[in-house]
């Protein structure tokens, strides 16, 4: 099996890979979350502290764009090979309603014929290989077929399908019924993604879909951090090792965050998935949330993981 880290926007920085890579073992791949083009075609401070090689040493990180545009993408690929990147990925998947307004991430699914004409120029312009992330449409299931054909008439190396459509956002279950028929028709190699967040759920679909061998886990992992490590391994969470993991994720981001205030809500936002794992949590949780200086943040963790265990479960 192979098991990926899915690019969560504003989460899943350098910081936080490279926390979960030395505390709970490599993944196959790390996904940088998504380098949107500028009209100047600079990358951002954010996306170029994320891809710099010093900070995905140890890991097969793969840098992802957001666009539709074909000078854009070539662009930013051809300064991405300059850092060493040998495989890119294109994002498809985003549903976002600033991003889709404006016929990006998933937003561009629902213009198969544009989106065709974009693959054509991007693969014939660039030398990295390319992944494409993707979901199944963007109002219906029903378009995956169409766009299905567009994805196999070009070398793409991976395509990594979330089986929803844009609409759906993270409601309703995955359509597997639909990743199933790509399973049957692609002749391109898949991965799947969708609310895996558990051991549990991953052998559920391993065992709907045997002949997939590559996973991606998003939300999953911030719930359990060391989830890819129980699927492979049989290690469940620990807390002595969450721990390390996140003394390490704090005192990082106290290293490259610009004040408290923006350390406390990057590890807020880690807490709103990372909170139900421990038994009896909500006034912790809630302490946590409230803590507006260090200290306090800090007091509230240390009681949490004094006074509560782990148990870990299904949302």
């Amino acid at each position: 099996m192979r098991l990926y880290t899915a690019p969560l926007e504003g989460i899943t920085g350098h910081v936080f890979r490279t926390a979960l890579n030395e505390c709970f073992g490599p993944a196959d791949k790390y996904f940088i979350p998504f380098i949107k083009p500028n009209q100047r075609g600079h990358f951002s401070s954010r996306e170029k502290e994320d891809i710099l090689p010093e900070h995905n040493q140890g890991m097969y990180a793969v840098p992802q764009i957001l666009t539709n545009s074909v000078d854009d993408f070539v662009r930013t690929a051809e300064k991405l090979q300059s850092y060493g990147y040998r495989e890119i990925n294109l994002n498809l998947g985003c549903p976002s309603g600033t991003v889709v307004s404006k016929g990006r991430g998933s937003g561009f699914l629902a213009f198969p014929d544009e989106l065709d004409r974009f693959l054509d120029g991007v693969f014939a312009q660039t030398e990295a290989e390319i992944s494409i992330k993707t979901r199944i449409g963007k109002d219906s299931p029903e378009e995956f077929g169409r766009l299905l054909e567009i994805y196999g008439k070009y070398p793409v190396k991976e395509l990594i399908i979330h089986p929803r459509i844009q609409k759906d956002q993270y409601k309703y279950s995955p359509r597997w019924e639909v990743f199933r028929e790509a399973c049957q028709k692609s002749r391109i190699p898949l991965c799947y993604n969708g609310d895996l967040f558990s051991a549990e759920a991953y052998r559920r679909a391993a065992a709907a879909f045997p002949e997939v061998d590559t996973w991606m886990f998003g939300r999953g992992l911030l719930m359990n951090p060391g989830l890819c490590r129980e699927i492979r391994q049989g290690i469940g969470l620990d807390k002595e090792t969450l721990r390390r993991f996140h003394d390490k994720l704090y005192g990082d981001y106290q290293g490259v965050l610009p004040g408290a205030k923006t350390v406390l809500f990057k590890m807020k936002e880690l807490w709103s998935f990372l909170a139900p794992a421990f038994t009896d949590c909500h006034k912790y949780a809630k302490r946590i949330k409230k803590a507006e200086k260090l200290p306090v943040y800090e007091a509230a963790v240390n009681d949490l993981f004094a006074e509560q265990s782990l148990e870990v479960h299904e949302p």
